[in-house]
């Protein structure tokens, strides 16, 4: 199977965080039940772009030359029945430059932009329901708040999209301080003023946080949507032909083993790869031969001469039926 096939595949799932979320509760436990209230759906446009199609946004650092204050983007995401946390949603981010440019567009509005793919990405909620983005702090433009565009991908039948923004004064501090590069100067709106915040912004208002070291700063936000926390909702297998099932690897998050376990519902050849956050394979076992029933695959990383860190991991099978295969997340414990 080709890598960009698979990743084609992402278009359901996507690929995790690499780094994990600062916990603000005690151990795992997250907002108490009742406490998280859903996000508000806002608009995609005007520039939003399928991110799945072309695999370079599957990535974590996403302002690839684009200059600016460096932000590091923090989100989780909360089911909302439970308020817990959902894993393995692919979450797109995607965001203007300094200067207040979208990639892939060229038009009065956004001239000589096309073909272009900064400040855009996506990713895979770990365990804890958390992704991380790296890129640079937005600027903004006429008519608009500085913002940060977001979608969360459930199923087929659901994805919540919307926006989230940041304390006016912090923001205009970050401005002022990089005046040479953010020459726009201040941001003129506030969400009064805003045609898509003016509903209010209680709950897409990220914190914003100087990082101790290196200039940047932290923005984080939990983003309630519509399920159920911690097995994540409406998980859609791909393109599996009802041929296996594949489960969440255990323990998860791990240290340096853990056991991925699947069941085949057709005898196959089967094939495990396991990828970094860069989409390159760093791992490959296989299992020929297997027969209908119950599996597993252990796997030692230190073994496999790979550091404790999160991987995305492929199982595909091979029989007279064809090639299936499906991907999930496998988390560090650190």
């Amino acid at each position: 199977m080709k890598r960009r096939e698979l990743v084609k595949g992402l278009a359901w799932i996507g690929v995790a965080s690499a780094f994990p979320f600062p916990k603000t509760n005690a151990g795992n436990r997250f907002s108490p039940p009742g406490a998280c209230t859903l996000i508000p759906s806002e608009t995609a446009g005007p520039f939003p772009l399928d991110l799945t199609t072309n695999q370079t946004f599957f990535r974590q650092t996403i302002n690839e030359t684009k200059t600016g204050t460096i932000l590091t983007v923090k989100l989780r995401i909360i089911g909302s029945t439970n308020c817990l946390p959902m894993r393995n949603l692919r979450v797109n981010i995607w965001h203007c430059d300094k200067d207040g440019l979208y990639s892939g567009y060229d038009n009065s509005m956004n001239s000589g932009q096309a073909g272009l793919t900064y400040c855009r990405g996506y990713q895979i909620t770990d365990t804890n329901g958390e992704v991380t983005f790296k890129t640079i702090f937005p600027g903004w433009y006429s008519g608009r708040l500085c913002h940060i565009h977001f979608q969360v991908y459930v199923s087929a039948s659901y994805a919540a999209v919307s926006q989230l923004t940041f304390d006016v004064a912090t923001k205009n501090a970050i401005y002022a301080a990089a005046s040479t590069l953010y020459t726009k100067g201040a941001d003129p709106l506030t969400a009064a003023s805003d045609n898509v915040f003016s509903d209010g912004v209680s709950l897409q208002t990220a914190t914003l946080t100087k990082d101790a070291t290196g200039g940047g700063y932290t923005s984080t936000l939990d983003v309630t949507i519509q399920g159920t926390g911690t097995t994540g909702v409406n998980e859609v297998e791909i393109e599996t032909g009802g041929q296996f099932k594949l489960g969440q690897n255990y323990p998860n998050p791990y240290f340096d083993r853990t056991t991925i376990p699947f069941k085949l519902n057709n005898a196959a050849d089967v094939r495990m790869l396991l990828w970094d956050i860069q989409v390159k394979t760093v791992a490959e076992i296989k299992r020929p031969n297997l027969g209908v029933g119950e599996h597993q695959i252990a796997v030692n990383l230190c073994e496999l001469s790979l550091p404790t860190g999160n991987y995305a991991y492929v199982l595909e099978t091979i029989n007279e039926q064809g090639v299936f295969h499906q991907m999930k997340l496998m988390s560090a414990a650190w």
